[in-house]
C-alpha cells in the first residue's frame, strides 16, 4: 500500500523531486530485502534438512561404533581373563607334572634302597640259617663221639654271624671257653677274637655230648630267623605292590596333567589370535567413530551457529523492511511530500548553518592521531581495551584524554601484579592437585583391573567345584549303580548255574530212563499173524518200540545235556570275569573320586582367599575413589580462576606489556602536545 501511494506521488509530479528520489530508492530496498528475505530463507530451509540428516547419519553410525567397541572390549576383556586362567593353569599344571616327575624319581630311588637292602639282610639270614642247621647237626650227634674240632669250628661260626643277638654269642662264648678246658691258654687265645679256640688246636675225641641246652638256644635262634626271614619276604612284597600302586598313580597323574596342558596350550593360542583380532578391529572401530564424532562435533556447532545467525539475520531484516515501510509511510504522507517544494530551500539554508557547526566542532587533529593511533594498534594486538580508550579519546574533550590513558596504565600494572601473584598460587595448587589426581587415578584402575581379576577367578573356582561336585555326584551314582547291577547279575549267574546244574541231573535221568527202556524194548518178541485174505491188515513182525526216534532222542538229550553243561561252564567263567570287572571300575572309581574331592577342597580354600583379597580390594577402591573425587571437586573449583579464562597467562601477560607500551606511547605524543602548545 505504501509502495502504491509512493508511486502515484512520484508519477503525479512532472519532475523527480528529492523527495521523490527517496521514496523510488525506499521502495527499491524493501523489493531487494524481500526478496533477499525470502531467498535465504529458501536456501536456510535446504541447509537445515541436511544438518538433521546428517546429523542422523552421524548420530546412528556413532551409536552403532559404540555399541561394536563396547562389545569388542567386553570380548577383549573376557579374552583376556580366559588367558589369565588358562596361563595359571597351565604353570599350576607344569609345576605339578615336574613334582609328579621328581616324586617317581624319589620312589623309584627308595624302592631301589629298600631292595638292596632287603636283598643283603635276606642273605645274612639264608647264611644264618645254614650256619645254625650246621651247628645243630653237630652239637645233636650224640650216638657217637665227635671231634671236638668240628664242634668248635660250627659254634664259632654261628657266633660269628651279624644277626645273632650279643646275649646268644654271649652264651655260645661261655659253653666254648668250658668246652675247651682240654686246652691250653694259648690255643684258646689263638682260636678267636672272645674266647680264644685255637682252629689248630688238637682234636679231643671222646668227648661227651653235655650241650643239650645249646641246641635248643640254637633251635630257638632258627625258628627266631625263619619267623623274621618271611616276615621279611612279606613287607619287601607288600613294599613292592605299594611302589607299584604310587607308581601307577603318579604316571596317570603326569599322563593327565600333560594332556590337560596340551588342551590348554592350544586354547590359549586361539584366545590369543581372537584377541588380536578384536584388537585390531577395535582401533579401527574406535577411529571411525572419533571420526565420526569429530565430524558430528564439528557440524553440529556450525549447524548451531548457522541457526542462530539465521534467526538474527531474519529479525534484523524484518526490523529493517518495518523501518522502511515506516520511513517511507512517513516520506509519502502529506506532512512531508505536501511540504517539500514549498520548504526545501529553507530546509537547504539551515543545512548549510547546520554543517558549518558540526565543522566547529570536530576533534582535535593531535586526539584524532592518537585515537587513530590505538586504533591501529587494538586491531595489532586484538587488545579490546585499546578498541575502547581509542573511541573514548575521540568522544571525550582533550584535556581529559591525558589523565585517563595515566589511570588505565596504572590500573594495568597493578592487574599485572595481580595476576602475576595468583598465578603463582594456581601453579601451586594445580601442579599439586594435578599429582594428586593422577596418583589416584592410577590407584583407581589398578584396584579396578585386580576386582575384575578376583571377580573372574572367584567365577571359574565357583564353576570347577560345580564341575567337580556333580562328577562326583555321578561317579557315586555309576558305582551304586554298578553294585546294584552286579548284585542282579550275581543273582542271576547264580541262579542260571544252580538252574544248569538241576537239567543237567534231570536230563541224565531221562537219558537214563530211555536208554534202559530201549535197552528191553530191543529184546522184545512177538507172534506174527499170518496173511488172510478178508482179514484187515495188521502187524506182520515183533515190536520193539521206537527204537530209531528214541535213538534220536536221546542224542537230543546228549547234546542238551552239553549245553547245560557248557552253560554252566560259561556262566561260571561270566561270574568271574564280571567279579574282576566290578573290582576294577570300583578301585578306579574311588581314586577319581578321591583326586577330585581333593581338587574341591583346594578350588575352595583359593575361592576364600580370593574372596577376601576381593573385599579388600572393593574397600580400598571406595576409599581411594572418595580420595579422587575430592581432588577432582577441587579441581572444578581452581579451573573457573586458574584454568578456563579464555587465553593464557602468558598471552595476558604479552596483550598487557602491549596495551601498557602502546598507551605509554599515547602518553608521549601527549606530552609532546603539551610542549608545543606550551
Amino acid at each position: 500500500m505504501l509502495a502504491l501511494t509512493c508511486m502515484a506521488l512520484v508519477a503525479s509530479s512532472s519532475a523527480v523531486t528529492p523527495i521523490g528520489k527517496v521514496l523510488e530508492m525506499l521502495n527499491e530496498m524493501a523489493v531487494k530485502g524481500r526478496a533477499e528475505k525470502e531467498e535465504e530463507a529458501v536456501k536456510f530451509s535446504s541447509f537445515s534438512q541436511w544438518c538433521d540428516d546428517q546429523t542422523n547419519n552421524k548420530k546412528n553410525e556413532i551409536a552403532a561404533g559404540n555399541s561394536k567397541i563396547e562389545k569388542l572390549n567386553a570380548q577383549i576383556a573376557k579374552a583376556q581373563a580366559r588367558i589369565r586362567s588358562l596361563s595359571d593353569r597351565i604353570d599350576e599344571l607344569t609345576e605339578d607334572v615336574g613334582r609328579w616327575n621328581g616324586d617317581k624319581a624319589s620312589a623309584t630311588a627308595v624302592r631301589g634302597r629298600e631292595k638292596a637292602d632287603y636283598e643283603a639282610t635276606n642273605a645274612d639270614y639264608g647264611e644264618s640259617l645254614d650256619a645254625l642247621d650246621k651247628a645243630i647237626e653237630v652239637l645233636k650227634k650224640q650216638a657217637v663221639d665227635r671231634p671236638q674240632a668240628e664242634l668248635m669250628q660250627s659254634l664259632l661260626q654261628v657266633r660269628s654271624l651279624r644277626l645273632v643277638p650279643w646275649t646268644t654269642k654271649k652264651a655260645l662264648s661261655a659253653f666254648l671257653q668250658e668246652s675247651s678246658n682240654p686246652l691250653d691258654d694259648h690255643a684258646v687265645d689263638a682260636l678267636g677274637n672272645e674266647d680264644g679256640l685255637s682252629v689248630s688246636a688238637p682234636e679231643a675225641n671222646a668227648y661227651e655230648f653235655q650241650s643239650g641246652g645249646v641246641v635248643q638256644m640254637l633251635e630257638k635262634l632258627k625258628s627266631q630267623f625263619d619267623t623274621e626271614k618271611r616276615s621279611l619276604e612279606q613287607e619287601m612284597l607288600e613294599a613292592q605292590n605299594a611302589f607299584q600302586m604310587v607308581m601307577q598313580q603318579l604316571t596317570d597323574n603326569v599322563e593327565n596333567g600333560e594332556h590337560e596342558i596340551s588342551e590348554r596350550s592350544a586354547m590359549r593360542a586361539q584366545t590369543e589370535q581372537e584377541k588380536a583380532d578384536a584388537e585390531a578391529d577395535l582401533a579401527q572401530t574406535t577411529a571411525d567413530r572419533d571420526e565420526d564424532q569429530k565430524y558430528l562435533d564439528d557440524m553440529t556447532a556450525l549447524c548451531a551457529q548457522k541457526r542462530a545467525d539465521f534467526a538474527s539475520r531474519q529479525k534484523l531484516r524484518e526490523e529493517e523492511l518495518a523501518a522502511l515501510a515506516k520511513a517511507t509511510e512517513i516520506i509519502a504522507s502529506g506532512t512531508v511530500a505536501g511540504a517539500g517544494d514549498k520548504n526545501l530551500p529553507a530546509l537547504l539554508q539551515i543545512r548549510k548553518s547546520s554543517m558549518a557547526q558540526l565543522r566547529s566542532n570536530e576533534m582535535n587533529p593531535i586526539q584524532e592521531k592518537i585515537a587513530a593511533f590505538l586504533a591501529d594498534r587494538s586491531r595489532s594486538s586484538g587488545s579490546q581495551l585499546l578498541a575502547m580508550v581509542s573511541e573514548k579519546v575521540a568522544s571525550n574533550p582533550f584535556k581529559k584524554v591525558k589523565k585517563m590513558i595515566k589511570d588505565l596504565i596504572v590500573k594495568l600494572m597493578e592487574e599485572a601484579t595481580a595476576e602475576t601473584e595468583h598465578k603463582g598460587w594456581c601453579d601451586t595448587e594445580l601442579t599439586t592437585n594435578k599429582q594428586t589426581r593422577d596418583a589416584k587415578t592410577e590407584d583407581v584402575n589398578e584396584l579396578q583391573t585386580q576386582i575384575e581379576d578376583h571377580q573372574a577367578t572367584i567365577a571359574q573356582l565357583t564353576q570347577r567345584v560345580a564341575d567337580l561336585t556333580a562328577a562326583v555326584k555321578e561317579l557315586d551314582a555309576a558305582v551304586a549303580q554298578a553294585t546294584e547291577d552286579r548284585q542282579a547279575s550275581k543273582d542271576a549267574n547264580t541262579q542260571t548255574i544252580a538252574e544248569a546244574k538241576g537239567a543237567q541231573t534231570a536230563v541224565e535221568q531221562a537219558i537214563a530212563v530211555l536208554k534202559e527202556f530201549y535197552a528191553k524194548s530191543s529184546q522184545a518178541t512177538a507172534l506174527a499173524q499170518g496173511p488172510a485174505d478178508d482179514a484187515p491188515e495188521t502187524f506182520d513182525k515183533p515190536y520193539t518200540g521206537m527204537l530209531p526216534e528214541g535213538g534220536s532222542i536221546v542224542d537230543f538229550l546228549e547234546v542238551i545235556l552239553s549245553d547245560f553243561a557248557r552253560l554252566e561252564s560259561d556262566t561260571e567263567s561270566e561270574e568271574a570275569a564280571q567279579v574282576e570287572e566290578f573290582k576294577t571300575f570300583t578301585f578306579e572309581s574311588q581314586k577319581d573320586k578321591a583326586l577330585k574331592e581333593n581338587e574341591i577342597k583346594h578350588s575352595n580354600e583359593k575361592k576364600q582367599r580370593t574372596e577376601s583379597a576381593l573385599n579388600s580390594a572393593e574397600e580400598e577402591l571406595r576409599a581411594t575413589q572418595e580420595q579422587l573425587d575430592k581432588a577432582n571437586a577441587y579441581y572444578e573449583k581452581l579451573k573457573p580462576t586458574c584454568v578456563d579464562s579464555g587465553i593464557t597467562y602468558e598471552e595476558r601477560v604479552k596483550r598487557r606489556e602491549e596495551e601498557i607500551q602502546s598507551l605509554g606511547e599515547a602518553l608521549q605524543i601527549l606530552k609532546g602536545t603539551d610542549v608545543n602548545l606550551s
